[in-house]
């Protein structure tokens, strides 16, 4: 149960997070308050994490919008330091029944501000038409926000994120899974599936399974980064038939020549 102090440290850290310095209270309350902030950082009792404030009476759009607004600022990815400046958010139909989670924008991602341009999203783009699916029919987003930081000679070069950068965007993939509300999620790799479901668990270990973030059925593959460094025809057919168990739980039709890709 969610204690006096813990819910009193969390609104403190809100206001906090909003921009407020100063706050009218007397001295005894501020000695208290004081304590449990200093406790609350050393690590006892610390605050829930910040979560974005959706209003329920919002439409669809109007609650990604706000999102995509909190998730250019950011403050928990943005005081970690170690996360570029430039947020990429999501794209795709906001009332699909299909989601798509990845782990993070790379270097087109970040130059083009929309997930999934680069080289493994052109293949994604490629797999979806396998399915008959364009990318106007789905949602794609990511887990975290942010490019990760390599140093300032980055250039091209990207790395997954850490637990620590995936922790602290968590909140927003979360509220665009219940902004969208979509029929299923797919995972794309290691990253996504860590984050979402909360395990450390890798991809091998959890396909072929239904699982479930925040009452939505999830299923979890390769990146498709992993296909373009591994040609083996028995990672694509892998990779098919968690696509093919997607469009069997969507109700989508499914031909014969489908059914037998990458055999």
């Amino acid at each position: 149960m969610t204690t006096l102090k813990q819910l009193a440290v969390e609104s403190l850290t809100h206001m906090a997070e909003g921009g407020l310095q100063r706050l009218a209270v007397d001295d005894d309350a501020r000695s208290i308050l004081r304590e449990w902030m200093l406790s609350a950082r050393r690590g006892g009792d610390a605050p829930p994490p910040v979560q974005p404030a959706v209003a329920p009476d919002m439409s669809v759009e109007e609650k990604l919008e706000y999102l995509r607004s909190k998730a250019a600022n950011w403050k928990p990815a943005k005081r970690l330091g170690t996360l570029r400046d430039s947020m990429v958010f999501a794209a795709g139909n906001p009332h699909a029944r299909l989601m798509l989670v990845g782990e993070a924008p790379g270097y087109e991602e970040e130059r083009q501000r929309e997930p999934f341009v680069g080289p493994a999203g052109q293949l994604l783009t490629r797999i979806l038409g396998a399915m008959g699916l364009q990318r106007s029919d789905v949602y794609i987003s990511n887990v975290c926000k942010f490019r990760p930081y390599m140093g300032e000679n980055q250039g091209t070069a990207n790395r997954p994120p850490n637990p620590e950068e995936l922790a602290a965007c968590l909140p927003l993939i979360k509220a665009e899974i219940r902004a969208i509300q979509p029929a299923c999620i797919v995972c794309l790799g290691s990253s996504a599936a860590r984050g979402l479901l909360d395990t450390q668990q890798g991809v091998n270990a959890l396909r072929g399974q239904w699982l479930e973030c925040q009452g939505v059925p999830v299923r979890v593959t390769y990146h498709p980064s992993y296909l373009l460094r591994n040609d083996a025809r028995s990672a694509r057919r892998a990779l098919w038939e968690d696509m093919l168990a997607v469009m069997q739980h969507l109700g989508m039709p499914i031909s014969e020549k489908q059914q037998n890709y990458f055999r």
